[in-house]
């Protein structure tokens, strides 16, 4: 279940950047409220994720899913344009993550 949250929370960390991008600096109430849930969303489910996991291991996949995540959501969503280079090192850190979680025995 621990490996569930630590996903989830990641998606959350995914929902909460993109909505304070469109929050437009806090100054859209229903995008600012959305990014607070957002990162109560996922900073609980990253807790619940800690009791089961070595905090050297859930952090970075956390941020890593959140990073991917974000640079997928600015392309799609605000048509944020990347080159071949970027998408390469998007591919890198996607295999770091799943390195990391192949590895770590849990």
């Amino acid at each position: 279940m621990t490996w569930i949250y630590l996903l989830l929370a990641g998606l959350g960390e995914i929902w909460w950047a993109t909505t304070m991008k469109l929050s437009q600096g806090f100054s859209d109430l229903k995008y600012t409220l959305l990014t607070v849930v957002g990162m109560v969303f996922s900073m609980a489910l990253l807790a619940l994720a800690l009791k089961g996991l070595p905090l050297s291991l859930a952090y970075p996949i956390w941020t890593g899913i959140g990073a991917v995540g974000t640079i997928i959501a600015g392309a799609i969503l605000f048509g944020e344009h990347f080159t071949i280079a970027t998408w390469f090192f998007v591919l890198l850190l996607i295999i770091g993550i799943i390195g990391i979680k192949l590895t770590s025995g849990h």
